[in-house]
């Protein structure tokens, strides 16, 4: 079953992508947003572009990263078949890899965008090639989450961020296309991955740079999601890898033991938010300790709002747009949204000290004046934000950017993409009753 797309009024005053509502148990609180209702708010429609065209542009962003010139447009490419079907990889094109991160991502866009056969390539190439499937391995059951593009692997850890879009984009495609076998049986590989990052048990073997030891992918006590599953003496997170949006849908559609602290997660998280952002910028660090205070010990740009922390404002606009449960949501998207207007709507930079300070790009990478990603994600917290006017204005500016080529394509492409489906009402919540 296709969403329906209307106008809300004859005015064209807000544009709504609406699917039916979800039933849920009723210990479950649906919260007020789009789980609840099924009306997904059309942010470009509502600051005055027309249905279709946010369709097509968000249809030719799509086929320019997927399909484009591979020199200077793509960043994902066919690369033969096996005995499963054709498989696909997403590279980071500066980098000359594959990570978790970006593949995960694709399945996201490809479950969303209904694109079947882009999702099973993707999703094929990252079983064969980055999933550990050795019960010896410290990362057994998770993916390693740099590869080069023939499939070897440059590293045998796990990046959590890639596990959680995984797990969520298997999960919608149960219930978009059901009835697949092996790896294709999407809710099993789902569940398969969500038991492992909360039970994995810790499993400990030598490596290049000594003994490996690796556990779930969650802590316990706060339940919050690990920035690595390395058992290490200061366990620490991201505030980016923070999905209580997805932490609801998990504890309703995942393993039914599991349910309750998904629950608690996403609690945990919303609670996070407000600790981790600045009281003047709403900017949060790359790496947090569990209180929300900069982890600075481990990595020199740990404390800084950096390439990871592009994604956490777009988390918590999500999740208030998907269910309606933590206002503190509302005034974080205020804050950066005035922060980076102040910095200038069409020009400010990448990396900027917690309190405000531009700090320029990261050493090591590509400059970037004004990185299309972090517009997008900015833009994307309009869907919280209380100042409907100033929010219209960043929904402009991302308008107003081209798609991301050339080196930087990856990471800009992949955030520009996911920001204009949400904004255009195309990133939604799948439920079951949802399969066609």
């Amino acid at each position: 079953m296709r969403s329906l797309l209307s106008l809300a009024t004859a005015a064209g005053l807000l544009a709504l992508a609406s699917i039916p509502a979800l039933a849920a148990p009723p210990r479950f609180d649906n919260g007020n947003g789009a789980y609840k209702t099924g009306v997904y708010p059309n942010l470009f429609v509502e600051a005055g572009y027309r249905p279709a065209e946010v369709h097509a542009r968000i249809e030719a962003t799509f086929q320019q990263l997927f399909h484009g010139d591979p020199k200077t447009q793509a960043i994902a490419f066919s690369a033969g078949k096996n005995e499963r079907g054709p498989l696909m990889y997403i590279t980071d094109w500066a980098n000359h890899d594959v990570r978790t991160e970006g593949m995960s991502y694709g399945m996201m866009i490809a479950v969303q965008l209904d694109k079947k056969a882009e999702f099973d390539a993707i999703w094929n190439w990252a079983k064969t090639y980055m999933y550990i499937s050795d019960p010896k391995a410290p990362s057994y059951q998770y993916f390693a989450w740099s590869c080069k593009t023939d499939g070897t692997h440059n590293s045998e850890g796990a990046a959590p961020d890639g596990e959680s879009y995984f797990a969520m984009a298997l999960l919608f495609a149960a219930h978009r296309w059901p009835g697949g076998k092996g790896i294709y049986n999407y809710q099993a590989e789902a569940d398969k991955l969500l038991h492992a990052m909360v039970h994995r048990q810790i499993i400990s073997a030598p490596g290049k740079y000594g003994p490996h030891t690796v556990g779930p992918m969650m802590h316990k006590d706060p339940p919050m999601i690990l920035f690595v599953p390395e058992v290490m003496p200061d366990p620490f997170t991201d505030p980016s890898y923070h999905l209580p949006g997805f932490y609801e849908l998990w504890a309703r559609w995942g393993p039914k033991e599991d349910s309750e602290f998904w629950l608690r997660v996403a609690e945990a998280s919303r609670a996070f938010f407000p600790k981790a952002a600045n009281a003047k910028t709403g900017l949060t660090p790359s790496y947090a300790n569990f209180d929300g205070t900069p982890h600075k010990n481990r990595f020199p740009q740990s404390g800084e709002f950096g390439y990871d922390a592009w994604r956490t404002a777009s988390n918590w606009s999500v999740d208030w747009a998907w269910w309606h449960k933590a206002p503190s949501e509302r005034q974080l998207s205020d804050r950066i949204q005035q922060f980076f207007e102040s910095q200038g709507i069409d020009k400010y930079g990448p990396v900027y000290s917690l309190d405000g300070k531009d700090l320029g790009a990261t050493p090591g990478l590509t400059h970037e004046d004004h990185p299309a990603g972090l517009a997008g994600t900015n833009a994307v917290a309009g869907l919280a934000a209380t100042d409907h006017a100033r929010a219209k204005r960043f929904v402009h500016a991302l308008w107003n950017m081209p798609v991301p080529s050339g080196n930087n394509r990856y990471y800009d492409g992949m955030l520009y993409l996911m920001s204009y489906m949400h904004l255009g009402g195309e990133f939604r919540i799948w439920g079951p009753q949802a399969a066609h």
